[in-house]
């Protein structure tokens, strides 16, 4: 995968969205910043970030993702290779239904998908050295280029949906303090029940990741 390394961008999940579509980038591509100014975060709002920080956005073929992974699963899936990463250098993170990084009960960054023609461009922000007011950083050591560079090398051999949801299925127990937001409302999660896909099913609602 090719990584496209920049001083600064608004977004690069902006800009790896209009590259993809003027075809001046091609998947499979990495786009990095140094530092965002008008990152996307979830539900409409900003996620701005200072230098030292990881702001980066993927962009796969939906064909070379696991078949038995479903679209609307995307979020989490993608979410969870990140985790697995951080993990296995050493962080205690953990996956917030459906796309959020966690410390303990603070929030320390998140994922978003966009489906663009046949592509999912998958961005990520963490907060490896700063963060503002009401967040945290992540509890281990490393720079945004190698944390980069390690997890543009696991598309290379991508597990299965199955393989990541067994291990979700456990770690979700901890979202079940939290909420969500569904329809504009917020939703507690202590009584979700987490089905095959991700989805969760809520006081007769069927929720999925729409992000």
């Amino acid at each position: 995968m090719d990584i496209h390394w920049f001083e600064s961008l608004e977004s690069t999940q902006s800009f790896l969205i209009e590259e993809l579509k003027a075809s001046h980038l091609q998947v499979p591509v990495c786009v990095g910043a140094s530092s965002q100014t008008m990152g996307k975060g979830s539900r409409g709002n900003s996620w701005i970030g200072n230098q030292g920080n990881l702001f980066i956005s993927v962009g796969i073929a939906r064909s070379t993702l696991p078949k038995d992974l479903k679209l609307e699963s995307s979020s989490i899936y993608l979410a969870f290779l990140m985790k697995e990463l951080l993990a296995s250098l050493g962080s205690n993170i953990w996956l917030k239904w459906p796309n959020d990084f966690y410390l303990g009960e603070t929030k320390i960054g998140g994922v978003i998908t966009n489906l663009v023609g046949e592509n999912l461009v998958c961005g990520i922000g963490l907060n490896l050295v700063s963060a503002p007011e009401g967040f945290s950083t992540v509890d281990i050591s490393v720079t945004p280029y190698n944390l980069t560079k390690a997890y543009s090398a696991l598309f290379k051999n991508l597990p299965s949906w199955k393989q990541i949801f067994s291990k979700y299925r456990i770690e979700f127990e901890h979202s079940r303090v939290f909420f969500t937001h569904h329809n504009y409302e917020k939703i507690a999660l202590k009584d979700a029940l987490l089905l095959e896909d991700g989805s969760l099913e809520c006081d007769g609602q069927r929720m999925y990741s729409l992000r």
